[in-house]
């Protein structure tokens, strides 16, 4: 185990901590449970199967005695993942989530409305950023460098494997987020339809200014 906080790839055992971040922090940034009645939709859309599908661009922060206590997770295509996700990872939870009347009438069947439809993350307008991540850390660890350092990892892992750009989806509420991902370099990308999303981007490159 390290001695202190450390970046490190995910393992396997890691897997019911991240499912926790994810619940903890998908509700803008602040936990998911007050607002959902099964909050286990969230990590089941947007951490689990991106562990599943390439745990090789999933990384942890270990507070130091083998527990992650935050994630950057992802991938280097995102087209390809959106349709691994419909015929390999959709299978595996839809008995547990299953697809939503439409519209849907509750916070959950929002969320499971994502998961029932992977292909709404290939937009033409996000061609030219193949990539595509997620970033979570519980709140007592945010603000101390630990995302600038996930974040820093994670591009680098895409830079290696020749991957130019990468783009994010957030909430347009969460304007703590926005100012974070300021700061790491992202720049707004115009989507015909972003609903209540705000597309970011940014080159895998130039980390030294990170």
């Amino acid at each position: 185990m390290t001695a202190s906080p450390a970046i490190r790839p995910y393992r396997p055992e890691d897997r019911a901590a991240l499912d926790d971040i994810c619940v903890r922090t998908a509700h803008n940034g602040e936990d998911s449970r007050p607002h959902c009645a099964d909050p286990g939709i969230f990590p089941a859309t947007f951490a689990a199967p991106y562990v599943h599908l390439e745990p090789e661009l999933a990384f942890v922060l270990d507070d130091g005695r083998g527990e992650a206590v935050g994630y950057v997770l992802g991938t280097a295509d995102t087209p390809r993942f959106a349709e691994a996700f419909r015929t390999v990872w959709l299978p595996l939870v839809a008995g547990r989530h299953p697809r939503p009347p439409h519209p849907p009438r509750t916070p959950d069947e929002v969320i499971a409305g994502l998961l029932h439809h992977p292909e709404r993350m290939v937009l033409p307008e996000l061609a030219g950023h193949p990539a595509h991540l997620h970033i979570d850390l519980l709140p007592e660890w945010q603000g101390r460098g630990h995302g600038r350092r996930l974040m820093r990892t994670f591009l680098a892992a895409l830079a290696d494997a020749g991957v130019p750009a990468v783009h994010l989806a957030m909430a347009t509420a969460n304007v703590r987020a926005r100012a974070f991902y300021d700061r790491m370099g992202f720049h707004r990308l115009d989507v015909a339809d972003p609903g209540s999303a705000t597309f970011l981007g940014r080159t895998t490159g130039e980390l030294d200014r990170l």
